[in-house]
C-alpha cells in the first residue's frame, strides 16, 4: 500500500506549481482525487521516452497548442491532472455542465475521439431532461453516473480489501499499474451503466399513462421490443476474436457472449446453466410481462455499448472490456431477481472475487442516492438526500445521508405521524417518506436503505454504516442562472470558439454583419472541427469551460437566454460596457483554469509557452492558487486593447452560436 502522506503525483511537471488538496483523505474528495494524483503515477506513460521532466534526453512528441511543444508523457500527466481537477469541479457543483467534463476527459483519454461517442451520453441527458417528467418515478442518470465514477474511485483508493481482490483477480501486483488498469475500466462500466435509460423510458411512459392507483402493472398495455437481431448479432470479425479470448467458443449474439461470461463467472456459485441465462438475455427485452413487468436498462447499456466499442469504433477487445460490459448488464435487475434472487430466504450476496468490477458497480450503484434531479411527478414529491459525507478509514464505509434543513417541516411531519402510528400499529399501514424514511428508521440496528444494500452485495468485510443528517443546503450559490439550454451543445460551441482564432474567414463575416451564414458552410466547419481535434485536452477542455461559463455572465449584465420565446426584449448585441464587464469575467476564469492546471507567469518564446507552463498575460509575482476577483481586474486593466479584446470578442460569437446550434435566444431582463 502506498503511503498516505507522499504525494507520488506529476513526474513530468513542477509539482510546486499544482494546488494542494485540502480534503480530509477519507473523505469522497481527498480519497477519489488522490486515486487519481497518488496511486495514478505514470498513467499512459510510454515508458521509453522520458518520464522525468529533469530528464536530459527529453522527446517533444506530445502536443500542446500545436503538435511536437512538448514531451510526449508530459502531455499524459497534462491529461491527468486534466482529468483530476474537472472530478474536482464536478464534486464542488454537481451540475451536469461539469459532468460533461469528467466524461469528455475519459472518452478523450481511454476510448478515442469524444465525436465518436458523444451521441449515447448526450441522447441519455436529453432523453432524461424531455421525456422523464412524463413518468411518475425517475431520477437523473447523468450526473449520477459521474458520481458512481468518483465513488468508485474513493472506495478502491481507500479500501485495501477491494484493492487485494482487484489485483489478485487481474494478476497485477504493481500498484501503480493496478491502479491505472482499474482507472480504464471502472470508468468504462460506471459511467457509461446508464446508457440503455433511453429503451427504458419510453416503456415507463406508457405504463405511467394507464396508471391508476392500486392497479397492479398486469392489468396495463405494456410495450416490447422485438426485432432486435440488427443490434445483438456479432460481426464475423468480431466473432473471430471473441472464440480467440473465450477459449475457442463460438458466438452468434452478445446474448451468447454474456451468458457465457456470466456463467463461467458465477454459474456455479449461483446455479444456473449457460443455457438458462441466454434465455433470460433473449427474453427480457421481449417479454418484461415474465420479470415483474419492468424493462431492463442496463441489458440495453451493455448491449449498445458492446456494438459501440467493437464494431463502430473498432476498439481492441480485451476481456476486461467483456468483464465492464457483463458488469453494466448485472448492476439492474438481472442479478437481483434471476441470479440471485435477492430477498428470498437463500440469498448469498455477491462477493468481490467473482466479479469485482460488478461488485463495485452493484455497491456504488446503491449507495449513490444523493444530488440527484427529481423528474418524475411523484419523485419530485419524495424526500431524497441532497449530499452524503462519507467516512472510508479502516477499510469501511460509513455514511452519512444529508438532508436539506429546509424540509423540516416534512421531516417532523412524517415522525409525528410514524410515533403515533407505533402506538396504534393496527390502524393501518406506517407512514413513509421515501427516501428518508428507508434511511432513517432502523430495525435491530440497521435502515432499510443499509439492509437492502447488504443482501445486493457482501459486506462482511467491508463494514457499512448509514445514517442519516442534516444540513444547510449545500448547493446554495452554485447551481442555477436563469439561462436554460440543452448543454450538449457544449461541443459544437467549443469547436467554433477555438477555430475563429485563425480564421480571417469569421473575421472577414464579423464585419460584413454574416457570420451566420459564415458558420453554415459545412467546409468551414469540417474545417473547425479537424482544428479542434489537433488540440491537447487541456485545450479542448478550456474552450469548453468558456462555452460553458456564458450562462453565468449573462447572470451578471441581466441576461438570459432560452430556447422559448419569452415575452422580455431581445438581445442581438451587447453595449460596450456590458464587453468590458464580461471581459473581465472571462479574464478572472482563464487565469483561474491556468493556475489549476499549473501555469505561472513568464515571458518565454510563444512557442516554448506551453513547455515552460508560463505565460506573459498571467499575474507578474503571483504566487497563490486562487485568483481574487480584485486581483484578475488588475491584471485585465495591465493588458493592451487586443489583449482584453480576445476576453470580450468570444462572447459575440457565442450569440450567432446560440441561434444556430440550440435555436436560443438571448433576452434582457
Amino acid at each position: 500500500m502506498m503511503s498516505k502522506g507522499i504525494i507520488m503525483s506529476y513526474t513530468m511537471l513542477n509539482n510546486d506549481l499544482i494546488k494542494k488538496h485540502d480534503y480530509a483523505p477519507e473523505s469522497l474528495e481527498g480519497a477519489a482525487l488522490s486515486f487519481i494524483r497518488e496511486y495514478c503515477e505514470g498513467l499512459r506513460f510510454d515508458k521509453c521516452r522520458a518520464i522525468s521532466i529533469l530528464n536530459d534526453n527529453l522527446d517533444f512528441d506530445g502536443t500542446g497548442l500545436k503538435a511536437n511543444q512538448i514531451p510526449f508523457n508530459m502531455e499524459k500527466d497534462i491529461d491527468r491532472l486534466c482529468l483530476e481537477n474537472a472530478v474536482d469541479r464536478f464534486l464542488k457543483s454537481g451540475k451536469k455542465e461539469d459532468a460533461f467534463d469528467v466524461y469528455f476527459c475519459y472518452l478523450e483519454m481511454f476510448v478515442g475521439d469524444y465525436r465518436k461517442t458523444r451521441r449515447m451520453i448526450e441522447l441519455l441527458s436529453e432523453f432524461e431532461a424531455n421525456g422523464s417528467g412524463l413518468l411518475m418515478k425517475h431520477r437523473d442518470h447523468y450526473s449520477h453516473s459521474v458520481y458512481v465514477f468518483v465513488l468508485g474511485m474513493a472506495i478502491y483508493q481507500s479500501n485495501e480489501i477491494f484493492r487485494k481482490e482487484y489485483k489478485k483477480h487481474y494478476g497485477i501486483d504493481d500498484e501503480k499499474a493496478a491502479a491505472a488498469h482499474y482507472l480504464q475500466y471502472w470508468g468504462l462500466c460506471s459511467l457509461f451503466h446508464d446508457i440503455g435509460y433511453p429503451f427504458e423510458l419510453p416503456f415507463e411512459q406508457v405504463c405511467s399513462y394507464f396508471e391508476v392507483e392500486g392497479d397492479k402493472r398486469e392489468n396495463r398495455p405494456f410495450m416490447a421490443y422485438h426485432e432486435l437481431e440488427s443490434v445483438i448479432t456479432i460481426d464475423d470479425k468480431v466473432k473471430d476474436v471473441l472464440s480467440r479470448i473465450c477459449e475457442g467458443k463460438k458466438f452468434d449474439t452478445t446474448n451468447d457472449v454474456f451468458a457465457y461470461i456470466l456463467y463461467v463467472k458465477m454459474g456455479k456459485e449461483y446455479g444456473f446453466s449457460e443455457e438458462q441465462m441466454r434465455t433470460f438475455l433473449v427474453e427480457k427485452p421481449k417479454q418484461p410481462n415474465e420479470f415483474n413487468h419492468f424493462m431492463d436498462h442496463a441489458y440495453f447499456s451493455a448491449t449498445i455499448l458492446f456494438r459501440k466499442l467493437f464494431e463502430e469504433m473498432d476498439i481492441e477487445m480485451r476481456p476486461e472490456y467483456l468483464d465492464a460490459l457483463t458488469a453494466i448488464l448485472m448492476h439492474n435487475s438481472l442479478y437481483k431477481f434471476c441470479i440471485a434472487h435477492y430477498k428470498s430466504e437463500g440469498n448469498k450476496p455477491f462477493r468481490a472475487a467473482l466479479h469485482p468490477l460488478a461488485y463495485m458497480l452493484m455497491l456504488c450503484d446503491e449507495l449513490q442516492c444523493w444530488d440527484r434531479t427529481a423528474y418524475g411527478r411523484n419523485s419530485k414529491k419524495e424526500l431524497h438526500p441532497m449530499g452524503c459525507s462519507f467516512d472510508f478509514s479502516g477499510n469501511d464505509i460509513k455514511a452519512i445521508y444529508l438532508f436539506d434543513e429546509r424540509e423540516m417541516d416534512k421531516i417532523n411531519q412524517f415522525k409525528d405521524g410514524y410515533i403515533e402510528w407505533l402506538q396504534n400499529p393496527e390502524k393501518g399501514k406506517a407512514p413513509g417518506l421515501k427516501a428518508y424514511s428507508g434511511m432513517y428508521l432502523r430495525k435491530n440496528g440497521v435502515s432499510g436503505f443499509q439492509e437492502d444494500i447488504e443482501r445486493i452485495v457482501d459486506l462482511t468485510e467491508i463494514h457499512l454504516d448509514v445514517e442519516t443528517g442534516i444540513a444547510e443546503h449545500i448547493h446554495a450559490g452554485n447551481r442555477s442562472y436563469l439561462s436554460d439550454s440543452n448543454f450538449i451543445n457544449l461541443y459544437n460551441f467549443a469547436i467554433i470558439l477555438n477555430g475563429r482564432w485563425s480564421s480571417d474567414g469569421w473575421k472577414r463575416a464579423k464585419k460584413a454583419g454574416q457570420e451566420e451564414q459564415y458558420l453554415s458552410d459545412s467546409k468551414v466547419v469540417a474545417e473547425f472541427t479537424e482544428s479542434f481535434k489537433n488540440l491537447s485536452l487541456e485545450y479542448k477542455l478550456s474552450n469548453i469551460n468558456q462555452a460553458k461559463s456564458f450562462a453565468k455572465y449573462m447572470n451578471m449584465i441581466g441576461c438570459f437566454y432560452h430556447d422559448k420565446e419569452v415575452d422580455f426584449e431581445q438581445v442581438e448585441s451587447f453595449t460596450e460596457e456590458e464587453l468590458v464587464k464580461i471581459g473581465k469575467a472571462e479574464h478572472h476564469r482563464w487565469l483561474q483554469e491556468h493556475y489549476d492546471m499549473g501555469w505561472t507567469y513568464g515571458t518565454p518564446e510563444k512557442a516554448k509557452r506551453d513547455f515552460e507552463r508560463k505565460h506573459m498575460d498571467m499575474i507578474p509575482g503571483f504566487a497563490g492558487f486562487t485568483v481574487s476577483e480584485e486581483a484578475a481586474q488588475q491584471n485585465y486593466e495591465r493588458l493592451d486593447k487586443e489583449t482584453q479584446d480576445k476576453d470580450k470578442d468570444p462572447m459575440e460569437c457565442m450569440l450567432t452560436m446560440l441561434k444556430m446550434f440550440g435555436g436560443l435566444r438571448i433576452y434582457r431582463l
